[in-house]
């Protein structure tokens, strides 16, 4: 069976996507759907951990416009630029003692300066040099590219046949929204990611799950997070 997984492409993701990532045949970075008018979104912001406290690191974005956009329609906001140094010197500061600090930095430094005014390429880009890092080969799709419409399950199913699925990897915050009934009337097996993410050396009294994976790349390096995944 090809095991397709779908998501939105989010900035510097949590381990939890990078699993996803690994167990699946194909990978559809979902950049075809709307971005929230209002409130934050993981596809512009990811916490790290800076002096032991969770901190959200964020892109920020152009939210001056009418009507609606797809995260492959937003654009960053322009300031110069001064954000994407900001945001460097940021990770430099938290993470400037970490053990694996000197080996991920250079590889980093240029994701966050990545020029373009596109979301979701500045994020894809990104989320292809990580993958490098780790060494997941799983080839990533755009659904942009995908012929498929609809929305909510009916978005997932035509997204998996598109791109030559036939068996979909769900998340765990699947189950508000998902209807489960429709993989199984399209003939496509239904599986369930079930990620728990193990704990690893943060220099913290607890440790703190849910962020970046930057994190770990800086704390335990490429190949000791690579065994974080599935």
């Amino acid at each position: 069976m090809t095991l397709v997984a779908i998501h939105q492409p989010n900035f510097l993701p949590w381990l939890g996507f990078f699993d996803k990532i690994a167990r699946a045949d194909v990978f559809v970075l979902l950049d075809s759907v709307q971005f929230p008018k209002k409130g934050g979104t993981w596809t512009n912001r990811v916490r790290i951990l800076v002096n032991g406290e969770p901190t959200w690191l964020t892109v920020p974005i152009d939210r001056a416009y009418h009507g609606t956009r797809t995260i492959r329609e937003m654009r960053l906001r322009d300031d110069d630029g001064r954000w994407r140094e900001t945001a460097l010197k940021t990770l430099r500061s938290a993470y400037g003692r970490a053990p694996y600090f000197d080996a991920v930095a250079p590889e980093l430094a240029p994701l966050l300066l990545d020029p373009t005014a596109e979301l979701a390429v500045y994020n894809e880009r990104a989320i292809r040099r990580l993958c490098e890092l780790l060494g997941l080969r799983t080839p990533l799709v755009r659904s942009s590219e995908l012929a498929a419409e609809g929305s909510g399950t009916n978005l997932l199913v035509a997204l998996v046949r598109a791109s030559g699925g036939d068996a979909y990897l769900a998340g765990g915050g699947a189950a508000s929204y998902q209807e489960d009934e429709k993989f199984a009337a399209a003939g496509i097996e239904l599986r369930f990611q079930a990620y728990a993410p193990p704990a690893y050396a943060q220099g913290t009294d607890q440790h703190v799950p849910g962020l970046s994976a930057v994190d770990a790349l800086m704390r335990v390096g490429p190949g000791d997070t690579r065994a974080l995944l599935g």
